[in-house]
């Protein structure tokens, strides 16, 4: 997608002043494909972070790039900004995922999980800048960028209104919603090898009742309607490698 953007000057340049100056007057609106791209255009919003940094997202898989993943707790603990992290139970699907939750936990930052369908990712920093997130592409992903104070407002306070009915990870881990453990990885692959419930349950050695729950849980984990959606977000997150 061209970049929405006055003729007169490059995207970037204009985003930058935006961030700098609070100049909010001409906000702009552009796209970039892949990490380095998203870096390289606009890597400064994350490590120019003063006061706010709010996360949402379905998982951790959106930021490989270390620039982009390491700015900010460096930010953090460097200047005392706020850091709200919404996850949906994706993010909880292993004991490393949780562990790198707790640690950011412990550089400050506040991390909630939610049952309400999360996108991929959007970031807002500041209070000024959004950034959306695209699907996964083979030729990378692609990430939106704007300062339109209409759009950014929007969807901070939708983000706010969910993070409100959230629960804090610790409380979330402790209560009965369910999250992957170490046997949904044999669930899936059940599931990935077109078993039936009854051939499944007995390769298990489970009961056909256990089976099923867990065949629920898991879709209930990985927001899928169906066990066919299941299998492929499964497929997504590596689960079934």
């Amino acid at each position: 997608m061209a970049p929405i953007v006055a003729a007169t000057r490059r995207p970037g340049e204009r985003v930058t002043a935006c961030c700098h100056t609070g100049d909010m007057q001409d906000p702009q609106v552009f796209s970039v494909r892949g990490d380095a791209e998203l870096i390289a255009r606009a890597g400064h919003l994350f490590r120019s972070a003063r006061t706010e940094f709010l996360c949402a997202t379905r998982d951790l898989r959106t930021w490989l790039r270390p620039e982009a993943r390491d700015a900010v707790p460096e930010r953090m603990r460097a200047t005392g900004l706020v850091v709200d992290k919404l996850l949906s139970p994706l993010a909880l699907i292993d004991e490393k995922t949780r562990d790198h939750l707790r640690l950011v936990r412990g550089a400050g930052a506040r991390v909630r999980i939610s049952g309400a369908q999360l996108p991929q990712e959007t970031i807002i920093i500041d209070r000024r800048v959004m950034i959306l997130a695209g699907a996964d592409d083979p030729a990378g992903r692609e990430y939106t960028v704007t300062t339109s104070p209409n759009l950014v407002d929007g969807v901070r306070s939708l983000f706010r209104t969910i993070w409100d009915t959230a629960a804090d990870m610790d409380t979330y881990l402790r209560g009965e919603v369910p999250y992957p453990d170490s046997d949904a990885r044999l669930v899936l692959e059940a599931l990935g090898a077109g078993l039936t419930d009854e051939s499944a349950s007995r390769r298990l050695g489970i009961s056909l009742r256990t089976y099923r729950r867990r065949v629920a849980d898991l879709m209930t984990v990985l927001d899928a309607g169906s066990r066919f959606q299941a299998g492929l977000r499964a497929g997504e997150l590596g689960l079934t490698r």
